[in-house]
């Protein structure tokens, strides 16, 4: 059972530049406030020792401060406690994602130079910010998942762009191992069906940190991979254009996941949204990865078999072809 760090202030009314400052370094805590003036924090030596130099702090400006640890509150479950930081640091992350996703869709427009340079420096402060938040994240709210997607994309737009070899002999991507990086989002487990399913019926998949590949494993949608991002392409679409498979529906479904990863407004696609949500839904659900990649393959079986075909169009340009 966790225990709790209790923090009841009062501060007087003037100066406000007392409450604001004492509710930024509550905040820079990750403390999360149970009702008016009473905040609460999970124990930890730390946490106690910085809660103690901002109780005198507050009784030396004029206010009044105590400080407790209790075992359990009340009229709350621990539960109830927790989704309290969970909704705090859930809107923290939503703020990052959305500035990860400002970031992404200036890449995805072929930038060059000096844009890529700026695009470089808000990726760092980015970073530096999510590690930040992570620092405070004490009960792992699901909001990092969509951040710690993005940020990887990000990070693969930003590197050199692997050449990109005549498409292998589908022989030789038979009976692989593809490695990719833990809980996966739209594109990998769209990838992994494309690869288990049209490109490697034999392929195992394993989800770990790439530090721990095995060195027989084939990489996908991680840094610096053959099989990932590769220019505007999602991992998806680089994995299509190599086994050079000519399907329309799965040219359909190429574009739903590159807008549903990388929401740059490419591809106007209705069920983009839906899609998505069912793999959030998936994920929340979800915990094993090995169980969630299994479920991922046959949502897109049952995606793949609801699609009709579409027009045919050329991917190169984005217009339809005429015959």
């Amino acid at each position: 059972m966790t225990q709790w760090l209790m923090l009841m202030v009062t501060l007087p009314t003037h100066p406000s530049s007392l409450r604001v400052r004492a509710w930024r370094k509550l905040r820079a805590l990750g403390a999360v406030a149970l009702k008016n003036s009473v905040y609460v924090l999970p124990h930890g030596a730390d946490r106690l020792e910085r809660l103690q130099w901002l109780t005198q702090e507050v009784q030396k400006d004029g206010g009044d401060a105590t400080l407790l640890r209790v075992e359990r509150i009340e009229n709350m479950t621990e539960e109830d406690v927790i989704r309290l930081f969970h909704a705090a640091r859930n809107a923290d992350y939503k703020e990052l994602a959305d500035r990860y996703r400002k970031c992404l869709r200036g890449l995805g427009r072929r930038a060059r130079g000096r844009e890529v340079g700026r695009a470089a420096e808000e990726l760092a402060r980015l970073g530096r910010e999510t590690e930040r938040v992570r620092g405070i994240d004490f009960f792992e709210a699901p909001g990092y998942q969509d951040v710690d997607r993005l940020r990887a994309t990000a990070e693969m737009h930003l590197r050199p762009e692997q050449p990109v070899a005549d498409a292998a002999p589908l022989p030789e991507l038979r009976g692989r191992l593809w490695a990719t990086r833990p809980r996966p989002h739209i594109d990998r487990l769209a990838s992994a069906w494309l690869i288990k399913r049209f490109i490697d019926p034999e392929a195992r998949f394993l989800c770990a940190p790439p530090a721990e590949f095995p060195a027989e494993a084939l990489p996908f949608d991680v840094v610096g991979a053959e099989f990932g991002h590769q220019g505007e392409d999602c991992t998806f679409e680089t994995l299509l254009r190599r086994s050079r498979l000519d399907d329309p529906r799965i040219e359909a479904l190429a574009e739903i996941v590159h807008e549903a990863d990388l929401r740059d407004g490419k591809f106007e696609r209705p069920e983009t949204d839906g899609v998505d949500l069912a793999v959030r839904g998936l994920a929340a659900t979800i915990k094993d990865d090995e169980a969630l990649m299994a479920q991922g393959l046959a949502l897109f079986d049952a995606l793949y078999a609801a699609l009709e075909a579409p027009a045919r169009r050329s991917r190169r340009t984005g217009g339809a072809e005429t015959k």
